[in-house]
């Protein structure tokens, strides 16, 4: 997922320690699948006019990233402010009934949600599906938490209950940069698509039409989402919220492209984030109008620093750092991410990321880094030509390490000079110090937060997935495989 994802930060209006705190609205702009790929970052072909201003008249923080590089745990810690393995929501759609009384998986004593923490605070909250009689201009819903919530998480998911409901914390959540409907039609909703063949490509990939036209279509879903965002800017102009609303912009996590998505990478947990603080509030400690931070950033964060600016403590148990407002706390020198099972897929990797350098462990590194997912091998042109070219013999150097049958136990890149992450130095004579030290510090926030993955999940558990992602893909797979030639042995 820079990835987008909207968020709007209660802050002070005094900046008095005395003075009560005053209530701005809050709202989030929530971008799915998507990394840091805007206009004003310099990324060929891709014109986002409307985060871009949001950017450039609020504060942009460019070293921000997720803790999970899949949705649905991602969902789970940034509305927690918990890492996911802590709370036991880190395996992808885990936990779910379609009657939660069946199987239910409560959040532990003293983590909430944070529409939960919000409301405390007088504040009415809304995660908003109607915007408008447009139907192409609304919102998902989505929440997607590994856990059981009892009750109603928000009051509304209309935004005409907003005016009238002040202070109040909305989120909307836009799906364009997911895979799916909406990303096959985002062409059709912007004036001057993409050209594949002027789109700039990790080098990882192998320099085919059809991966060129799947970058395309990738920023092609980002305008359209960029679109919807002025559309919600103006919306607050118009109801004369623009104001006293403070709106952060963010990600759930990185690209839906092969490498990205799933792969805790930064192409799958790097996200953008822009926080607009309206010149009628009182500018948050820390808070720069028209600058660049380059503070490293849990997703986790958010929430504590949404709580905080809010006027409330930080919750005693949650994990989450301040980083604006008068509770601000010392910056972070590493931010902490990692996978485990993925629809069907078995895995367990976790990382370590500093401002210069990404530590990788992966715990199945017998498997290979493109083991079975039927949803991606059904959904990623990529991944199509990569099986194609590899049983060809005809990938280049780079994108041939993707097709290996195993990949290393530990993982070490030098994210400054090598910004796709593709020279593994984890053997490198020269960076043993600093292997050795992220190694023990990973293994330090391991037992810290008590990281629940390494219990294995019943094999039941797996056996269900693998069942209903053949029953849901099979069909459609056998279909590509004949098309494009593939052997799926």
């Amino acid at each position: 997922m820079r990835v987008l994802f909207l968020i709007l930060f209660p802050l002070f209006l005094s900046s008095s320690p005395s003075d009560p705190p005053s209530h701005p609205n809050i709202l989030w702009i929530l971008a799915e699948d998507m990394s840091p790929d805007l206009g004003f970052l310099g990324v060929p072909e891709v014109h986002t006019p409307h985060i871009d201003a949001l950017a450039q008249k609020g504060m942009y923080f460019e070293n921000v990233f997720t803790t999970s590089p899949v949705c649905s745990p991602s969902r789970s810690a940034f509305h927690t402010g918990m890492y996911q393995m802590t709370i036991g929501a880190h395996n992808h759609r885990s936990h779910r009934a379609e009657d939660p009384s069946e199987y239910p998986f409560p959040l532990p004593k003293g983590v909430r949600v944070l529409p939960d923490w919000l409301r405390d605070a007088g504040y009415f909250t809304a995660n908003i599906r109607d915007v408008s009689e447009d139907s192409w201009f609304r919102g998902t819903g989505k929440t997607d938490w590994n856990f059981t919530y009892d009750g109603k998480p928000f009051d509304s998911d209309k935004w005409d209950d907003l005016k009238e409901n002040q202070p109040f914390y909305a989120q909307i959540n836009f799906s364009e940069t997911h895979r799916g409907r909406a990303w096959n039609e985002a062409h059709t909703r912007i004036d001057t698509p993409a050209d594949p063949e002027k789109v700039r490509i990790p080098p990882y990939y192998p320099d085919h039409p059809e991966v060129k036209k799947d970058w395309a279509q990738y920023l092609n879903t980002v305008m359209a989402l960029d679109r919807k965002v002025g559309d919600m800017l103006a919306l607050l102009e118009r109801d004369g919220l623009a104001d006293n609303t403070i709106v952060v912009f963010m990600a759930d996590h990185g690209r839906a492209m092969v490498r990205g998505k799933q792969w805790p990478y930064d192409s799958g947990l790097r996200v953008p984030l822009v926080v607009y603080v309206p010149s009628s509030v009182a500018a948050p400690i820390g808070y720069t109008p028209g600058s660049t931070s380059d503070q490293l950033i849990s997703s986790i964060d958010l929430t504590a620093t949404t709580i905080a600016l809010a006027g409330m403590q930080k919750p005693e148990k949650m994990q989450g750092q301040v980083f604006l407002g008068r509770q601000t706390e010392a910056p972070r020198s590493y931010v902490y991410s990692g996978r485990d099972r993925g629809d069907e897929t078995v895995d367990r990797i976790r990382t370590i990321r500093s401002k210069r350098y990404r530590y990788i462990r992966n715990y199945y590194p017998e498997k290979p880094l493109l083991q079975t997912n039927r949803y991606k091998e059904a959904s990623y042109p990529t991944m199509w030509v990569l099986r194609k070219m590899h049983q060809e013999g005809t990938l280049n150097s780079e994108a041939a390490r993707l097709m290996e049958p195993t990949r290393p136990a530990e993982e070490l890149y030098d994210v400054m000079n090598d910004p796709y992450e593709i020279n593994n130095l984890a053997h490198s004579l020269d960076h043993q110090e600093i292997l050795k030290h992220l190694r023990v510090n990973l293994d330090d926030w391991i037992v810290e937060i008590d990281d629940l993955g390494r219990f294995p999940e019943s094999p039941e558990v797996h056996a269900f997935y693998e069942q209903k992602m053949k029953d849901n893909y099979t069909e459609r797979l056998d279909k590509i495989w004949e098309d494009w030639g593939i052997d799926n042995d």
